[in-house]
């Protein structure tokens, strides 16, 4: 370092041509120093500095601040006129100088472990004019190290295992202590590790901290938990370092070094020879001293007296050893099992082969006790069949129970009531034969499932029980008939010997085995020359030409019986019939029509002629029938022509009236005396008539006159009312009369027609022909009316 320092110097020296001269008063070895720049606007002048101490020891104990070191430049001259200042890390607080003479010091203890150095800046200014002489300075002043910091493991009490049984120089883990000293200074940070208790098991590495096995085949089974204290201590392990120690527990992990052993060699249990499949007869137990899975056991029924009667199974719990029944054991079959049972790990470490087979093996008796048991039937379950509608009583089948017991007690049959509600089966109770009770009908129910129940007679509270299916089977009583109604066609140009229909049939009954039918033409029609039958061996038949060129004009229609057969027992027959027409075909045997009226069709005419022929005549009729109706429609009659119906009608003529000035049209003395008209219309005996109505005869009781000398007017409407509603001959429809009474004081007298009392059933018209041109045509409609009238109505109301 001090050839490095005197290095920057003297380049320094040779760059700015400058002198500098050091002084070293006696101590430590010159740090490292930075040389500012020069400040530019300063003239070059010869410069140099001399700071003497850039070390401060820590933790610094004495009464006078620590002195660092000392600033000097060469422009001091020793006449005060130059000052010195500090600037940076620490500068005023933790470090001073001395103005005058460049002097620094340390004003308190300083701490390595917090900062390990501090970077300040120092310069020479002009003590009046504070103008720089020299550029910045920038150096180090660093914390010197003492051994104050002991080793410290940052990650205790630590916890390891190794597997037992491990060789010497087993690995364990590893441990790292920590010093706070600086590393690169003395031996302040040079840890040592040693043991200070668990020996002479583990062994550590003094440089690297690595534990490992010092002791061979160490057991868990023995000792499980050790405990070491491990010690790191710094300045190499030399007298006055500082120590630290932490622990570690170590685990002896276990291995299968320990082979299942059973507590003693023979195990008696009992059970008793009702126990169900699957019962639990006893446990056995053989102990592993190891843990975990190394301590899993198998048992094993060594092959021989009870391997087919009982199983073992390890419970996941506790690694017993429980035996479970296999099957049903018979006391009076055989009264007691020894068999051996072997108890061996499931997981084997290949390493400890060589201690020996890690099984061990145990002998089990098991003595079955007597039981007094229920009857036993022979069978599990019994399947009986027997033919609907057989007799009352006819026996099915028989069911047989025992008691295997030693007593050999009697069995009573019964069935249960629940599963023959309807009792239509019965059971003798000694023999157990089954037999019907009622009619049986296949269609209604085909299977019937019962339960027979064997009661023990010494002991009626043991009873065992047993399904008995008993099948309805089916007797031959329905006839075979075709399956559809079928309706066949042949061509007229049909060959012999070609199928034109295939057919099956059906039948209601169900036979155990499927049906099975056959089919034939029919005695009576076994001469036929046109089709027959051919059966095909597979529950269908086909239709057979027997000759060609069949002609609708000829047969339209054929009718052809077949005789189908069954085979049940009894056989049952049918016969069916088949209908055939002939019908006209392509050259390829399409179908092209088989209606009647097809036959006096032109011979040789296309499907897409007879197609344009029939549109034709469909056009044709609805031409005639426009045709018909624009007919009719000219034909209908006006309202004024119609000489049967005038209700409603309005006449209209362009025939306009000259008033009273018109005096041609007629005549005007009729108009200006009203006792005229009266006496003429009472002498002619004219009827009044109504507008709305057909006239007709009054045929019932004729209207009362009006009084002439009557004020009363509502009375006389009234009466009028009261006339019209009983009168049966008024319209079914409403209509308007009108009653016009003036009383007696009019000169006209009354101008109203109601007080005729005779209507003439001749009424002449002709005097509407002396009124003028105007009423010709009036006069021509009424003069029509009155040559085909013969009788006369009166004006009635209907309603005001």
């Amino acid at each position: 370092m001090l050839t490095r320092n005197c290095l920057l110097l003297f380049l320094w020296f040779v760059f700015d041509k400058g002198s500098l001269s050091l002084v070293r008063p006696p101590g430590p070895p010159l740090s490292r120093s930075r040389l500012g720049k020069e400040n530019p606007r300063s003239l070059r002048v010869k410069r140099g500095w001399v700071w003497n101490q850039f070390f401060v020891l820590e933790e610094y104990m004495g009464s006078d601040p620590q002195y660092v070191g000392k600033l000097h430049t060469d422009l001091d001259k020793g006449e005060s006129e130059v000052k010195y200042t500090l600037m940076g890390e620490g500068a005023g607080s933790i470090f001073t100088i001395d103005a005058t003479t460049g002097d620094i010091h340390a004003l308190r203890s300083l701490d390595r472990e917090v900062k390990p150095y501090y970077t300040l800046r120092a310069q020479a200014v002009d003590i009046d004019t504070n103008r720089p002489l020299e550029p910045e300075s920038e150096f180090v002043i660093k914390v010197q190290d003492i051994n104050d910091n002991e080793p410290k493991f940052l990650e205790g009490p630590y916890t390891a295992s190794v597997p037992e049984m491990s060789p010497v120089g087993t690995y364990v883990m590893q441990v790292t202590a920590t010093d706070a000293d600086d590393p690169t200074y003395g031996n302040s940070a040079r840890v040592v590790y040693s043991i200070l208790h668990g020996q002479p098991y583990f062994s550590v590495d003094p440089k690297t901290g690595i534990i490992r096995t010092a002791l061979p085949n160490m057991d868990r089974e023995v000792k499980e938990q050790y405990q070491v204290l491990i010690q790191a201590k710094d300045m190499g392990g030399q007298l006055g370092g500082l120590a630290g120690t932490t622990t570690i527990n170590i685990t002896l992990s276990d291995v299968n070094d320990n082979p299942p052993r059973f507590s003693k060699s023979f195990f008696h249990l009992r059970v008793p020879e009702s126990s169900a499949v699957g019962f639990a007869v006893g446990r056995i137990k053989a102990h592993d001293l190891d843990i975990g899975k190394n301590a899993e056991v198998e048992y094993n029924v060594v092959p021989g007296d009870g391997d087919n009667m009982f199983d073992i199974l390890t419970s996941e719990h506790n690694q017993e050893g429980i035996i479970i029944l296999k099957r049903p054991l018979d006391y009076e079959t055989k009264k007691a099992y020894t068999f051996k049972v072997d108890a061996s790990n499931a997981h084997l470490d290949p390493r400890f082969h060589s201690l020996g087979a890690f099984k061990d093996t145990a002998t089990v008796k098991i003595n079955v006790l007597d039981v007094d048991e229920s009857p036993v039937f022979t069978k599990p379950s019994y399947e009986m069949d027997v033919y609907e509608d057989s007799p009352v009583g006819d026996i099915i089948g028989a069911v047989t129970a025992q008691d295997l017991d030693a007593s050999n007690s009697p069995v009573r049959y019964s069935i249960d009531w629940k599963s023959d509600l309807d009792s239509y089966f019965d059971i003798d109770p000694v023999e157990g034969t089954i037999s019907t009770n009622e009619l049986l009908d296949r269609e209604h129910i085909a299977q019937h499932n019962i339960t027979i129940v064997a009661t023990k007679l010494s002991n009626p509270v043991l009873t065992s029980r047993v399904a008995v299916t008993i099948h309805v089977l089916d007797v031959n009583e329905f006839s075979p008939e075709l399956a559809i109604p079928y309706e066949s066609f042949v061509c007229e140009n049909a060959k012999v010997g070609q199928v034109i229909q295939t057919f099956s049939a059906k039948d209601q009954d169900l036979p155990q085995n499927g049906h099975k039918f056959s089919f034939k033409p029919s005695e009576k029609d076994i001469n036929n020359k046109n089709f027959t039958i051919r059966d095909f061996g597979n529950n269908t038949a086909g239709i057979v030409t027997l000759q060609s060129g069949f002609r609708r004009r000829s047969q339209k229609i054929y009718y052809l019986p077949v005789v189908i057969q069954d085979s049940g027992y009894p056989v049952q027959s049918s016969t069916g019939i088949l209908t055939i027409r002939v019908c006209g075909c392509e050259s390829d045997g399409s179908l092209l029509t088989c209606s009647a009226e097809a036959i006096f069709l032109p011979v040789g005419l296309s499907t897409g002629a007879l197609i344009a022929i029939l549109l034709c005549i469909v056009i044709l009729l609805v031409i005639v029938v426009l045709y018909v109706g624009l007919r009719r429609q000219n034909k209908k009659e006006t309202l004024m022509t119609s000489k049967e119906d005038i209700r409603d009608n309005v006449i209209h003529y362009d025939d306009e009236g000259g008033g009273e000035e018109d005096t041609h049209a007629f005549d005007m003395g009729t108009l200006c005396n009203p006792k005229v008209i009266k006496e003429k219309l009472l002498k002619e005996n004219r009827d009044l008539f109504r507008r709305d109505v057909k006239p007709e005869t009054k045929t019932g009781k004729n209207q009362l006159p009006v009084s002439q000398d009557s004020a009363d007017i509502c009375n006389f409407i009234n009466q009028r009312l009261k006339e019209n509603d009983v009168d049966n001959s008024a319209p079914p429809y409403d209509s308007l009369a009108t009653y016009a009474y003036e009383g007696e004081g009019s000169v006209a007298e009354s101008l109203s027609s109601i007080e005729s009392l005779v209507v003439d059933t001749n009424e002449d018209y002709d005097y509407l022909n002396e009124w003028g041109p105007r009423f010709k045509t009036l006069a021509g409609i009424f003069g029509e009316q009155s040559d085909t009238q013969s009788d006369t109505t009166t004006t009635t109301e209907n309603r005001l």
